[in-house]
Order: structure tokens, then C-alpha cells, then sequence
């Protein structure tokens, strides 16, 4: 699924950004470019980003 249109990022992309240390939008647009171009992907990025977060957290906290 993607995440940018514009910049063509997947979720898949997204997912390895977080797990590298992105934890807000702004790390993700620099990192991936994501919310740079149009800004219509800014709001699900941001939802999406919340979400593996919280998901990636309650993975860890399970281990």
C-alpha cells in the first residue's frame, strides 16, 4: 500500500523507517520524503506512523 503517492513510498518503506528510529512525520520526510510534495499524505502518514509505533511497542513489550 502506499503511503506517498507522489513520492511512490510504500507502507513497507514506512515500517523499516520506524524501526530504524523515525517517530514523528518530519522523520520521515527526511528520511523517505514523505508530506513533501503535495502534503495530502500528511495526515495518514502521520495516523500510519502512530499506529506501527504503538504496534511496534506492544511487539516489544511482549518479547
Amino acid at each position: 500500500m502506499y503511503v506517498c503517492v507522489c513520492k511512490s513510498i510504500s507502507d513497507k518503506q514506512v515500517k523499516e523507517a520506524i524501526e530504524k528510529g523515525a517517530s514523528t512525520v518530519e522523520d520521515l520526510a527526511c528520511s523517505l520524503g514523505v508530506s513533501t510534495q503535495c502534503g495530502r499524505c500528511h495526515n495518514f502518514a502521520n495516523t500510519f506512523l502512530q499506529s506501527s509505533t504503538q504496534n511496534l511497542e506492544n511487539t516489544i513489550k511482549a518479547a
